[in-house]
């Protein structure tokens, strides 16, 4: 079960149907069971610098923060995917709004790029090593750009976070 939802008081308020539909067609190509439960909130600056500087000992507020529960995997062809708890993310929409800026694409695909991102590290990717994020950041650009292009949303041109 995914639950979406919005503690921010960024406006205008991000989409989130969006970012549901968003983390199912992500969960559902990773091979994630559809039962899997995974919660994202969107938090404004202040309660996301909480979380960073309590996590991880870094002062300000940053993108995403992905906390895995169950380790939850994407499940090896031919086998079935097991239920599970991914786990929590939680996006800033004010620092998305900034890094969108910076980068030329909308907020709200700035939001999709880091759901993604943060689904990834639940899943157990990580940019720790060079070959790392090649291959985590490739396979977030594919993963995002093809949910857009079937939804009709063109190339937002994603970037690293």
């Amino acid at each position: 079960m995914i639950e979406v939802n919005d503690e921010s008081s960024f406006s205008p308020a991000p989409d989130l149907e969006e970012i549901s539909e968003l983390a199912t067609y992500v969960l559902d190509k990773m091979r994630v069971h559809p039962m899997a439960d995974l919660s994202i909130v969107l938090l404004d600056e202040d309660a996301m610098a909480d979380l960073h500087v309590t996590w991880m000992d870094l002062e300000g507020p940053t993108d995403v923060m992905s906390f895995p529960m169950d380790e939850v995997r994407p499940a090896p062809p031919g086998e079935e995917p097991r239920p599970g708890m991914l786990g929590d993310i939680a996006v800033c929409p004010q620092v998305a709004s900034r890094q969108a800026h910076a980068m030329g694409h909308s907020t709200a695909e700035e939001i999709l790029l880091l759901v993604t991102h943060g689904i990834l590290h639940l899943l157990g990717y990580d940019h720790a090593t060079p070959e790392e994020k090649d291959t985590m950041f490739a396979l977030q650009r594919q993963l995002l750009l093809v949910f857009l292009s079937e939804r009709g949303g063109g190339d937002p041109r994603p970037t690293e976070v």
